[in-house]
């Protein structure tokens, strides 16, 4: 993200990137609810402040882990498809780590924002580590749950009311929520980015 950088967003608002820190917005597709009952089945990252910048990764399955049929309903995607022609998880995490690489700049930090974070990063960060033995993110994630309740503590009571359907009745979006891993982290980065608009709306252009 670039310092001191004011970008305008329908209705006028404005929001400013935060220095020296390059959020990436990450949703994952999986088997099941952990990565020792589930595999990682696809990866969706972009920019934040630039969501057509982007990548997609589908994966191989492990075939020692359990296929949930229910988590199926939801990713719609094949596992014997997935099993032909996805790529070896440590292909895709090199990909992915050369990627971050490329779109974070010399010095910035990358920031993984996820819609419930706690499951995206963990199973990113799983996939990391058991992979290539490193993660660019590190041990922690921004959680535009947690984001939007901070912004409206006054008005919202309960985690509970931080769904993403009640989030985008406040901030609706132009991207469909479509439980493909791209398409969802792009969706979203903009939700992240009108949550951030709408707390700065005399944001200036100094650094």
């Amino acid at each position: 993200m670039v310092a001191g950088v004011v970008q305008e967003r329908p209705g006028g608002r404005r929001w400013r990137p935060v220095t020296h820190e390059t959020w990436i917005s990450i949703d994952v597709e999986t088997s099941g609810p952990t990565p020792s009952t589930g595999s990682l089945l696809s990866i969706g990252a972009c920019l934040v402040d630039r969501p057509e910048e982007g990548i997609e990764l589908l994966l191989r399955p492990d075939p020692d882990l359990p296929w949930s049929d229910e988590a199926a309903t939801v990713h719609h995607l094949d596992r014997a498809v997935l099993a032909r022609d996805g790529m070896e998880p440590r292909a895709a995490m090199e990909a992915l780590e050369a990627w971050v690489r490329r779109v974070a700049p010399a010095g910035s930090r990358p920031v993984l924002v996820a819609l419930n974070a706690a499951f995206d990063w963990m199973f990113v960060a799983d996939a990391f580590w058991r992979r290539l033995g490193r993660n660019p993110f590190g041990i922690s994630a921004l959680d535009i749950k947690a984001l939007y309740l901070g912004r409206h503590l006054d008005e919202v009571g309960a985690w509970s009311e931080t769904t993403r359907l009640r989030m985008l009745e406040r901030y609706p979006v132009s991207l469909p929520h479509t439980h493909r891993a791209l398409d969802d982290a792009q969706m979203q980065a903009l939700l992240c980015r009108e949550i951030l608009a709408a707390a700065r709306p005399d944001a200036g252009t100094g650094g």
